[in-house]
């Protein structure tokens, strides 16, 4: 059951069907599962196979988003569906939330040691079973709520657009080679006119050498808890070798960029999962939401990206920062926003302050006022009265900064027992000789404060602004199948073979028709590798003649020569492993 989800994120929410995942795919989650348990045995940090059963993952079947959601509920998350690919930003409100997004798709047996993409295998066997430690799920969920207000820029829009078309291309069964250069050629160009480093970046960082690829323990005998390498059956093993750098997390990690199409040449190595959580505030309290002022607005003016504004009365306001000005003593006197605008109060967007009203910007003086100590957020309807502003006269507010504002003040909006928002009519907000609002141009609204004590990234109330900005018009990805004409013949072969497992199937007649199918297998499909190993696991008489196949299989092809090695060791757990050849143990080893 899909667990209840704001609005705004529901169009990222896909439908798992498992009917699309084909035998292959079950072969080759499962080879994966025997694999990594047998490894992370060792090497995994102690949560994840105890994190695996409380779960409810499965050894033998790709599992049910709905059936990990409902093991998830039971230690305070949720799982909800989702195809491929979302936004960073849709990514971590799911988390902040306490959801975990899990892809529906499954890689493909090309890249079943690891793929750049999103896919079941990282999101529910990588993600889910480490949020069984609850200083990890703090951690998680803390950093989800962190990232959450981070401020995008532009460029990180286009990289993040890069690499998903990159991983997707590389996931795929066929691509051009031409079309492969000029994806990467298209990452290269956004990353070189990226410029300069986000704190959505920053903290991506963080959650790369983290969440995703991080250790932890003793740095000369880290464990794996990463989801990046408890989800990879190529790069976990070799991540612990000397030749991969361990370096001690700190926050200098947010500095080191990565390649998530390629295995990482440096790894970080946390103490524990509160040493991730005092690195996380320390940053966090570098950042605009916490800072506000003018460090504030300017990264938001810097990024071009959607951001809020949230002024010491409480007023948010959420769009582009086009510009901002400052008086004598370097305070902010004047914000301006540009394209679709919203003004809110705890993230609620209030009356008639949406982007359909303010669809070409939003601005306000700010500041003190000229000769008075009062406030515009505390002035009461009798001190506005001695300004001028007595039914349909004009009055008169002058700031400090000698923005001059003279109009009929229409309309107060309150909230907490301050003044939030003033509308006028018929007015005219001057600067000197510049004029910043005139009478034609309609009602003009004035936001009350004098400072501002926050600068996050997106707008305060998603849900009305995502309405009214077409944000809702983007529906999830219908997950993929490895499914083609292809390669059905194959995965009828793969379901047979599964029969016999899930049926117990055993006697001569069981043993004729396996010996069958490892003769049409070797025979139509000569360089399937995984059937075979399930073959022998159901037969060890075949143990001569397909571990010579095996081997030869492997024979110049290192990243294949593993996974068979890694296969082959999972039958010397069984009484198969004296039957095999000599050397077909040492694959890795002989070439």
């Amino acid at each position: 059951m899909i667990p209840k989800i704001p609005k705004h994120l529901l169009p990222f929410v896909a439908t798992q069907d498992a009917s699309q995942y084909t035998a292959i795919d079950q072969a080759a989650w499962r080879f994966i599962m025997r694999v990594s348990k047998l490894f992370f045995s060792r090497h995994g940090h102690p949560t994840y196979l105890d994190g695996l059963r409380k779960t409810g993952i499965s050894m033998e079947r790709i599992p049910l988003i709905s059936e990990i959601d409902a093991c998830l509920k039971k230690m305070g998350w949720r799982a909800v569906p989702v195809g491929g690919f979302i936004p960073p930003s849709v990514f971590m409100e799911f988390q902040a939330r306490g959801i975990l997004p899990i892809a529906c798709d499954m890689r493909t047996l090309e890249h079943l040691a690891y793929t750049p993409a999103p896919d079941i295998v990282h999101e529910a066997a990588g993600h889910a079973p480490m949020l069984a430690d609850r200083a990890y799920a703090r951690y998680l969920r803390h950093y989800g709520e962190i990232s959450r207000k981070a401020i995008f820029s532009s460029g990180d829009l286009a990289i993040y657009e890069a690499i998903r078309h990159l991983s997707e291309l590389k996931e795929k069964h066929l691509f051009k080679e031409e079309e492969l250069e000029a994806s990467q050629e298209q990452l290269d160009q956004a990353i070189a006119a990226s410029q300069y480093t986000s704190e959505a970046t920053h903290l991506a960082r963080m959650n790369w050498w983290s969440v995703e690829y991080g250790l932890i323990g003793d740095l000369s005998r880290p464990k794996i808890y990463g989801a990046g390498l408890l989800s990879s059956v190529g790069e976990s093993q070799h991540c612990l070798d000397p030749v991969v750098k361990k370096i001690p997390f700190t926050l200098d990690c947010i500095h080191a960029s990565y390649d998530i199409t390629r295995p990482q040449p440096q790894l970080f190595v946390t103490p524990d999962f509160e040493t991730l959580t005092e690195y996380l505030e320390q940053y966090a309290s570098t950042m605009a939401f916490r800072r506000g002022g003018l460090e504030g607005l300017s990264k938001a003016q810097m990024s071009q990206t959607v951001t809020t504004v949230v002024l010491d009365t409480g007023l948010q306001c959420s769009g582009i920062v086009d510009q901002f000005q400052l008086d004598s003593r370097r305070r902010i006197s004047f914000l301006r926003l540009k394209g679709p605008s919203q003004l809110a109060f705890q993230d609620r967007q209030l009356k008639r302050q949406g982007p359909d009203f303010h669809s070409e910007g939003f601005s306000s003086p700010l500041g003190r006022l000229e000769g008075s100590p009062q406030s515009l957020a505390g002035m009461t309807s009798t001190e506005f009265r001695s300004m001028g502003f007595r039914g349909d006269a004009k009055g008169v507010i002058l700031f400090q900064s000698g923005i001059k504002l003279t109009g009929v003040l229409a309309n107060i909006e309150r909230r907490a027992g301050s003044n939030l928002l003033l509308q006028f009519k018929a007015c005219t907000v001057m600067r000197g000789d510049e004029v910043l609002f005139q009478p034609s141009w309609g009602r003009f609204d004035l936001a009350c404060g004098k400072k501002i004590v926050s600068v996050f990234g997106g707008a305060a109330d998603r849900v009305r602004y995502l309405e009214a900005t077409g944000g809702f018009n983007q529906r999830p990805r219908a997950p993929s199948s490895n499914q083609s004409a292809g390669n059905r013949p194959l995965n009828d072969l793969y379901a047979e073979v599964r029969k016999f497992r899930d049926l117990k199937l055993t006697g001569p007649n069981s043993r004729s028709r396996l010996s069958e199918i490892y003769q049409q297998l070797t025979r139509e499909f000569p360089l399937d590798w995984l059937l075979p190993l399930e073959i022998l696991e159901l037969e060890p008489e075949l143990a001569q003649i397909a571990g010579h196949h095996l081997k030869n299989l492997a024979l110049g092809n290192t990243a294949l020569s593993e996974l068979i090695t890694q296969g082959l060791k999972l039958l010397q757990e069984t009484d198969i492993g004296p039957h095999l050849p000599e050397g077909s143990m040492l694959l890795v080893s002989t070439h």
